[in-house]
């Protein structure tokens, strides 16, 4: 097929699809510069230096959720629609609020650092630099947040693959130049965010000139600081693992455990982009009191992400060695407990979409809290007896809870809002799931034994692909059925 012939095909393509699939596309090429390059600085780290990356990511997320009030987010989808002709208005109160919490936290932070630097296992330089990262890293959010409401694409491509491909080479040139390699990983990736964050954050500050307005700051307030429990929640439940395993176990046991997780969960942008055309056909047949529909689909879905997911539990030891090295074949048995849960994640999000459509958001509120909690104090139970490997299975306790107390709260919705069938075939969801972990922990017996694990694996592919047709008419179902 000619160039010409591929433009005029690639023009015909409606805008907002043109958008989808370049999204998909440019987020599948980060996981890939990721894959690649973490290789090289879990050879060029010790553990103990690449845990001191981890725990940074970790606080960041957290520290995130209270510099930021997660405004990029949230209530920004809304507000752009609100106050469409004075978006840039609206960014800048944002920016503006982000500065004040900001200011707040150093003035809390900077008279007590040596009291804070031990719960953070950080130095303070790092601190402060993680707090301007965080700022860089919302001003891009909410940037590309306009752009993706304005269809401008290609720019916010461009800055998100350059930002992709200048942090990695910029960490190397760092850590091989000196010794306190863990911080100097930081420090490439921070600095690569504040150039290209800064520029935009302060442009964007400098075009309006003002950062306060009483409409934009109650409103963006008024919507995201009740959400703010739920977002925290959510973001312990992510993390916690890795500060508690440090705490209690080292740097390098979180820097293994971080490895593990970061593999276990690596299909997450593949159930991304299932759900974003899900959801909307989902939401499509519930309008219609038509949910019955659905059942076939989630079925489908379920079983091509536990398949996939086997897919990473089985190879996890090879997968791990050549991305990670001999320091991290610990981490194998991570994997398939968190591998699971990821799982269960996606059995949640069927019934948080139903929270979602009724805005019902209360009862998810306190799943995540219910969650996170039990799971801050199995960690803190087993990690000590039993080692950071337990961390794995009470994140998998936790995703059980959770996709447990979604399906009873969206039971309980459903019956308010007088439907009478949730549109789920539970009992062979129920059925995939007892499958996929009991293959999950017969791919665990079977890591001393990689033969066999290929034939297996070659096996169930080969059934697969005699059944392609029945996967691709379900995925056509979501694409074309109105």
């Amino acid at each position: 097929m000619s160039k010409l012939c591929i433009k005029e095909k690639w023009n015909e393509i409606p805008l907002t699809v043109k958008v989808s699939i370049s999204y998909a596309i440019c987020s599948i090429l980060q996981k890939c510069l990721g894959l690649i390059t973490l290789p090289l600085f879990t050879r060029l780290l010790t553990t103990e230096q690449y845990g001191q990356a981890t725990i940074y990511s970790s606080w960041s997320g957290i520290l995130t959720i209270f510099l930021t009030l997660q405004l990029p987010y949230g209530s920004f989808s809304k507000a752009m629609v609100k106050y469409e002709n004075r978006r840039d208005e609206y960014i800048a109160c944002a920016q503006g609020i982000c500065i004040l919490l900001s200011c707040f936290f150093l003035t809390m932070y900077l008279p007590f650092r040596n009291l804070w630097n031990k719960l953070f296992e950080l130095p303070t330089d790092i601190i402060v630099l993680m707090v301007f990262d965080i700022i860089a890293g919302a001003g891009i959010a909410f940037w590309s947040g306009k752009k993706r409401f304005e269809f401008r694409y290609k720019e916010v491509i461009v800055v998100t693959l350059a930002i992709s491909i200048i942090s990695p080479i910029l960490q190397y040139f760092l850590v091989v130049n000196t010794d306190e390699k863990g911080y100097a990983r930081i420090i490439g990736g921070a600095i690569v965010t504040i150039v290209f964050g800064g520029y935009i954050f302060i442009s964007s500050l400098i075009k309006v000139k003002h950062i306060f307005n009483e409409e934009f700051w109650r409103y963006a307030l008024g919507f995201n600081v009740p959400l703010l429990v739920y977002y925290l929640s959510q973001i312990i439940f992510n993390t916690s693992d890795r500060i508690m395993i440090s705490h209690m176990a080292g740097k390098s046991k979180a820097a293994i455990y971080g490895v593990a997780y970061s593999l276990a969960i690596m299909l997450n942008f593949v159930l991304t982009a299932i759900n974003n055309s899900y959801v909307p056909w989902f939401y499509g047949k519930l309008k219609n009191r038509k949910q019955d529909d659905n059942k076939q689909i989630a079925n489908a879905i379920s079983i091509l992400m536990a398949s996939l997911l086997l897919g990473v539990i089985w190879f996890s030891p090879e997968i791990i060695r050549i991305l990670a090295g001999k320091a991290y074949t610990g981490a194998k048995w991570i994997v398939p407990p968190v591998a699971i849960s990821t799982l269960l994640l996606f059995y949640s999000q069927l019934s948080i979409n139903y929270e979602f459509y009724f805005e019902s958001k209360k009862k998810l509120i306190k799943a995540s809290i219910c969650a996170a909690v039990t799971n801050i104090i199995l960690n803190a139970l087993m990690i000590p007896v039993f080692g950071y490997y337990a961390a794995g299975y009470t994140t998998l306790f936790s995703y059980l809870l959770f996709a447990g107390a979604n399906y009873f709260a969206m039971k309980k919705i459903i019956k308010e809002k007088g439907i009478k069938t949730h549109g789920f075939d539970v009992k062979t969801l129920l059925i995939i799931l007892s499958v996929f972990v009991a293959l999950a922990f017969v791919g665990m017996f079977l890591y001393n034994y990689f033969i066999i694990r290929v034939c297996v694996v070659l096996i169930a592919a080969f059934v697969m692909a005699l059944n392609y047709r029945q996967f691709v008419k379900y995925w056509r179902i979501l694409k074309d059925e109105k």
